[in-house]
C-alpha cells in the first residue's frame, strides 16, 4: 500500500468512527433533531374558549410529543385572518393550522352553518349531540379542501348586546345590529332589525364609531372584548350555542412521524373534553363578570322579542336543509330522534 493509500484509509477510518460519538440526529441529517412547527391562528382573544383551546391544544402537543411538534398560537386577529378565511389560508400554505368559527365557513360548504342556526341547539347537553352527529359531515366538508378535522370548542349561548336595552320586540325594528353569518342576519332582518354580517374583529371599531348600536354575540365572545364599554345591556335570547373548530393541512398531518400523529391526535381529544368540560361553568361566569362591570342583563328576554326570533328564524333551518341535501337531512333527522 502506497503512503498515499494508507493515509486515505486512515482518514475514512477515523470519519466512521465519529459517527456513533456523534449521536443519530448527525448520523440522520441535521434537521432530524428539530422540532417542527405549526402555525396556528384565531380570531378571537386569548380569554374566550376558543383562545383557551388554542393555548391547551399548544400546550399538550408539547407535552406529548417530547417537544418534536411546535403549536405556535396567536389570538385577536394578530395574524390578519378572520374564520371565514382559515380554511383559505391552510389550504394556502399560509399557516399549518386554525381554529375557525363555523358561522362564516358556512360560506365554503353549508354545512358549518349548521351550529348556528336558530334555537336548534341551545344547552350544552343539546350542543354536544349536534356536534356529535354532525361531526363526520364536517371532517368530510374539511377533507374535501384537504384538511384535518383536530377538535371542536363550544360557544357560550348567543344573545344580544346593545346600546340601549330592548324591553320588546318593537326595539328590534330598524336596530343597527352586527350579526356572524349569512343566517342570523337574515333572521335579525326578518325580525326588522338592520343587520351586518361582520367578523368579531371587524364589529369592534364599528361600534365605537357608532355606526352598530348592537351585536350578537355570546356573554364569553363580549366578556373577551369588553363590550360593557359601549354595549352595557345583554339580552339573553338563547339565539343559538355554536361551535367553532381547529384545522390541520391533512398533507402536513400525514408528514408527521407515527409517534407524532398520535401525539396530536391525543392531544385534540383532551382539548375538546376539557372545553366541553369549562363551558359547564363559563355561562356563570361571563355573567358575574358582566354585572361587576354594570351590564344590565335580561334573562329572560321579553317574550315578544323570543316570539319575533323564533317565527324569523323558523324558515333558516328548512333553507339549511335544503341547501345541504340529503345529508342535512339525516343529521337532523338523527338529532331530533336522539
Amino acid at each position: 500500500m502506497t503512503r498515499r493509500a494508507l493515509f486515505r484509509a486512515i482518514l475514512a477510518g477515523s470519519c466512521w468512527a465519529l459517527l456513533p460519538s456523534l449521536g443519530p440526529a448527525a448520523a440522520q441529517g441535521p434537521a432530524a433533531g428539530a422540532a417542527i412547527v405549526w402555525r396556528m391562528p384565531t380570531e378571537y382573544p386569548a380569554s374566550t374558549m376558543p383562545g383557551e383551546g388554542l393555548a391547551t391544544f399548544a400546550r399538550l402537543v408539547a407535552e406529548r410529543s417530547g417537544g418534536r411538534l411546535a403549536v405556535e398560537p396567536s389570538f385577536d386577529a394578530s395574524a390578519g385572518l378572520r374564520s371565514g378565511a382559515m380554511i383559505g389560508a391552510v389550504a394556502a400554505g399560509t399557516v399549518e393550522a386554525a381554529d375557525a368559527f363555523t358561522g362564516p365557513l358556512a360560506a365554503v360548504d353549508p354545512v358549518f352553518g349548521l351550529s348556528s342556526l336558530p334555537f336548534l341547539a341551545t344547552s350544552i347537553a343539546e350542543a354536544k349531540a349536534l356536534a356529535e352527529i354532525a361531526r363526520p359531515a364536517y371532517a368530510r366538508a374539511l377533507a374535501a379542501k384537504g384538511q384535518r378535522l383536530l377538535y371542536v370548542t363550544p360557544w357560550a349561548p348567543s344573545g344580544i348586546w346593545s346600546r340601549h336595552a330592548l324591553p320588546g320586540a318593537d326595539d328590534l325594528k330598524g336596530l343597527k345590529i352586527r350579526t356572524y353569518d349569512a343566517t342570523s342576519t337574515a333572521v335579525l332582518a326578518a325580525a326588522g332589525a338592520q343587520a351586518v354580517n361582520l367578523s368579531q374583529a371587524d364589529a369592534i371599531p364599528q361600534v365605537k364609531a357608532g355606526a352598530v348600536d348592537a351585536m350578537l354575540s355570546s356573554g364569553d365572545g363580549g366578556v373577551g372584548r369588553r363590550l360593557w364599554e359601549q354595549l352595557p345591556h345583554f339580552t339573553a335570547v338563547q339565539y343559538a350555542m355554536p361551535i367553532s373548530i381547529a384545522m390541520v393541512s391533512a398533507s402536513v398531518y400525514d408528514a408527521l412521524p407515527e409517534a407524532v400523529r398520535r401525539a396530536v391526535d391525543a392531544a385534540a381529544a383532551e382539548t375538546e373534553a376539557r372545553q366541553w368540560a369549562a363551558i359547564r361553568t363559563r355561562l356563570d361566569e361571563n355573567f358575574s363578570r358582566m354585572r361587576q362591570n354594570g351590564v344590565v342583563i335580561a334573562d329572560p328576554p321579553a317574550p315578544s322579542i323570543t316570539e319575533a326570533l323564533a317565527k324569523a328564524g323558523a324558515a333558516a333551518v328548512a333553507a339549511w336543509e335544503t341547501q345541504t341535501g340529503p345529508e342535512g337531512a339525516r343529521i337532523l333527522a338523527a338529532y331530533r330522534g336522539r
